[in-house]
């Protein structure tokens, strides 16, 4: 399914996306810590890296691939998932479930989203 809008909000640091009329905005934070690159995303099942620090992570750019997907440019150097258009769209309609989902895990991993903070965890 293609979006019949894609607008990147500097300001907000979100990116807008329009699917069958409805208006979709995935903050930046969202988009690098589920980018589907190998760096995320391992190299097969279980190898997935945990993304931690990436709260202030910003879209620099935004580049169509084809007429398939976007490759999204952060401002931490991430730049080389390619976000098909049906990934962009899952990943709209579960944001909830996906962002509790990953806070849940920072958690579990003693993580943070802040860049300069690490936890300390007593046994």
């Amino acid at each position: 399914m293609v979006p019949e809008k894609i607008k990147l909000h500097k300001g907000t640091q979100t990116l807008e996306l329009v699917f069958q009329g409805q208006a979709f905005l995935l903050p930046a934070e969202f988009l690098r810590v589920h980018s589907p690159s190998a760096e995320v995303k391992g190299h097969g099942p279980g190898q997935a890296i945990l993304q931690t620090g990436k709260r202030n992570v910003a879209l620099v750019k935004v580049e169509p691939v084809g007429n398939y997907a976007l490759k999204l440019i952060f401002n931490d150097g991430h730049d080389s998932g390619i976000y098909t258009w049906q990934y962009l769209h899952d990943l709209a309609l579960h944001q909830d479930r996906y962002w509790g989902a990953y806070l849940q895990a920072l958690h579990q991993a003693g993580a943070t989203r802040d860049p300069d903070t690490q936890v300390v965890k007593f046994i």
